[in-house]
């Protein structure tokens, strides 16, 4: 399943007009802070910063915890991303002490945006767009790249210089300090988190869904020991062209991940996945918006201190291009903390969802684990669906 939405999502952008930066093959600028690490040709993978041909107020690029909040628009979003060039090296991830890895060090440590001066070997070219990563504008081989001096961030530089604490332990501890997501991502995939013995570069697609899962799992453990919910809940959110609608039914932990995407003519692509109790051990079908949207939903449930058992759905309008899995853990957080409705049953919960999905239920229902089976007429909890 996950080829196919991968390739549906290719299609989406193949024709999209848009054009990213235009520069040279010198330029000044500044970095978010920003790097990418590529997962092509691993264990000797592409890493390099990404940075924008400008200098000042650059951080909003590489920061989308705040995109939501301040209401930018998915054309704000793309404009930001298509600005940053991608500059990058051929290094081996166990390479640490390569130059440019430890400028990439530098950069994913550091409390703001930073000076830089890169050389390519030639002009950068291409744009870049994924479910997986924020997109971002053209890139090329770099030849040089320098930065001005840096200043950390106190809690990364604690983490970073803590040689004896685990990757997952430093990852849900400055999770709970209120480190940004994408701050603690970015500086597990460069290597400066975790056991000294064990620290390596991690492609950025594979370091968004680690970390994602690492806090749910831990999450996910604390949850199961609370009392479980005692009605119906629907949280919804809309942004970004995506609609979410979050249920919470009165169960021990279950979990299901539906997405589809609408077409001009009406017509959707819909992908599913789902978990019992303990988990998943393979990783998911649809790919890493399984395990942001999961992190999101254990963690307001674990602020809550309730368990209950929890079914998303997500449509995709006409016009929505892929951002990245930010976009549904930044939503389905926005959905968890707003206000939910409540239902006493079952039916009125899935009457409700019926009445805000543009498909209806029942195109959710076919592809569904959890819901398919479930008939308001004969069922009121899902633990009875369960048994």
């Amino acid at each position: 399943m996950i080829r196919s939405k991968y390739a549906f999502l290719k299609r989406l952008t193949r024709d999209l007009k848009m054009r990213s930066v235009e520069v040279g093959e010198e330029f000044e600028g500044a970095t978010p802070p920003s790097v990418f690490i590529g997962s092509w040709n691993y264990p000797r993978v592409y890493a390099g910063p990404m940075i924008a041909p400008i200098q000042g107020e650059v951080e909003i690029f590489d920061s989308p915890e705040r995109w939501i909040p301040e209401s930018k628009t998915q054309e704000e979003i793309i404009d930001y991303r298509l600005n940053l060039i991608r500059g990058k090296q051929l290094v081996g991830v166990r390479d640490l002490d390569n130059h440019l890895v430890e400028k990439l060090q530098e950069i994913s440590l550091s409390s703001g945006a930073i000076e830089s001066e890169a050389q390519f070997r030639r002009k950068p070219r291409g744009l870049f767009f994924s479910e997986e990563q924020t997109p971002h504008g053209p890139s090329a081989v770099l030849e040089n790249f320098e930065i001005e001096n840096v200043k950390w961030d106190r809690e990364l530089e604690r983490a970073h210089y803590d040689t004896d604490l685990r990757a997952d332990e430093a990852i849900v501890e400055l999770h709970r300090k209120g480190t940004p997501f994408s701050a603690i991502q970015k500086a597990l995939s460069v290597g400066a988190l975790g056991d000294a013995r064990k620290r390596r570069l991690v492609p950025t697609r594979w370091s968004i869904t680690a970390c994602d899962s690492t806090l749910a799992d831990h999450f996910h453990r604390r949850v199961l020991e609370y009392d479980i919910l005692d009605i119906y809940r629907v949280h919804e959110f809309e942004s970004l062209k995506n609609r979410y609608l979050i249920l919470l039914t009165p169960s021990e932990w279950q979990y299901e991940w539906m997405e589809a995407f609408i077409k001009r003519d009406g017509r959707a692509m819909i992908f599913s996945d789902h978990e019992t109790l303990k988990g998943k051990r393979e990783y998911s079908r649809v790919g890493g918006c399984y395990y942001s949207a999961r992190m999101a939903v254990l963690e307001a449930l674990d602020r809550e201190e309730k368990q209950a058992g929890a079914i998303i759905l997500r449509e995709a309008y006409p016009g929505y291009v892929p951002l990245g899995v930010f976009n549904v853990r930044e939503n389905v957080k926005n959905a968890m903390n707003v206000r939910p409705h409540e239902f006493n049953g079952l039916k009125e919960a899935l009457e409700f969802m019926d009445s805000k999905l543009k498909l209806g239920l029942d195109a959710f229902r076919r592809r569904s684990n959890l819901l398919r089976d479930i008939s308001s007429s004969r069922q009121t909890t899902l633990d009875s669906f369960f048994r």
